[in-house]
C-alpha cells in the first residue's frame, strides 16, 4: 500500500469518527433582539415614552436592532433548514422594520398621511393585516411546547388591543395591551433563557406539552 493511500485511508477514517460540526440556534438571536422591540413597545403603550411627541424614538431599536438582526436569524434559520423557525422570526422582521417605516413616515409627513382621520384609516390597517397573520402563526404553530403557543397567543391579544384602541378611539386599552407585551416578552425571555442554558450545557426548563400531538 502506498503513503498515498494510506493517507487517504487515515483521513476517511477520521471523517467518519469526527463529531458533527455544530450547527447554532438561530432562534436564540432572534429572541435576544426581539426583547429589546417588544419591551419598548410595551413601555410606548403604557405611557413611559410619550406617544403624542415622541413616537419617533422608537424607531431605532425596532427597525435596526429588532428588525434587522431578527432578519438575519431568520436568514441563518433559512439557511439551516429550519423552515418553521425561519417563518416565524422572518414574520416578526417584517413587523419590526415595517413598523419602523411606518413611524417614520407618520412622524415625517410621508405619503401625504397628516390628518388624523388618514393616520388612524393607517394604524387600524397596519393592525388588522398583522393581527390577523399572528392569529394564523398561533394555530400552525399549535404543536410547539405550550409555552411558545402561549407566547403568540399574548401577541395576538395585543395586536387585538391595539386594533380595537385605534378603530375605538378607545386609549383607554392602550396600557393594558402595554401590560400583555410585557407578558409575551416575559415568556420569550424564558424561552430564551432556557435555550442559552441548554446551549451552555444546562439541562431543559419545562415547556408544557403542545395543545396538538
Amino acid at each position: 500500500m502506498s503513503v498515498e493511500s494510506d493517507v487517504q485511508s487515515g483521513a476517511h477514517a477520521a471523517a467518519e469518527t469526527a463529531a458533527p460540526a455544530p450547527v447554532g440556534n438561530p432562534l436564540l438571536l432572534g429572541l435576544a433582539t426581539f426583547l429589546p422591540g417588544g419591551i419598548t413597545l410595551g413601555l410606548w403603550f403604557v405611557g413611559y415614552l410619550d406617544t403624542a411627541t415622541l413616537p419617533g424614538g422608537m424607531i431605532p431599536v425596532v427597525s435596526i436592532c429588532t428588525g434587522i438582526f431578527m432578519l438575519v436569524a431568520t436568514v441563518w434559520a433559512g439557511r439551516l433548514g429550519m423552515s418553521t423557525v425561519a417563518a416565524v422570526l422572518g414574520t416578526f422582521a417584517g413587523f419590526w422594520a415595517s413598523f419602523g417605516v411606518l413611524l417614520v413616515g407618520l412622524t415625517s409627513g410621508w405619503w401625504g398621511v397628516t390628518q388624523a382621520p388618514q393616520v388612524a384609516s393607517v394604524q387600524q390597517t397596519y393592525l388588522l393585516s398583522f393581527l390577523i397573520v399572528f392569529l394564523i402563526l398561533t394555530l400552525a404553530t399549535l404543536r410547539l411546547p405550550i409555552v411558545f403557543t402561549l407566547g403568540l397567543l399574548f401577541v395576538v391579544v395585543t395586536f387585538a388591543l391595539a386594533f380595537i384602541a385605534v378603530s375605538a378611539g378607545n386609549a383607554g386599552l392602550f396600557p393594558i395591551a402595554g401590560i400583555t407585551t410585557f407578558i409575551f416578552c416575559a415568556i420569550f425571555a424564558y424561552i430564551l433563557i432556557d435555550g442559552i442554558g441548554q446551549d451552555l450545557g444546562g439541562r431543559p426548563m419545562p415547556m408544557g406539552n403542545p395543545m396538538v400531538k
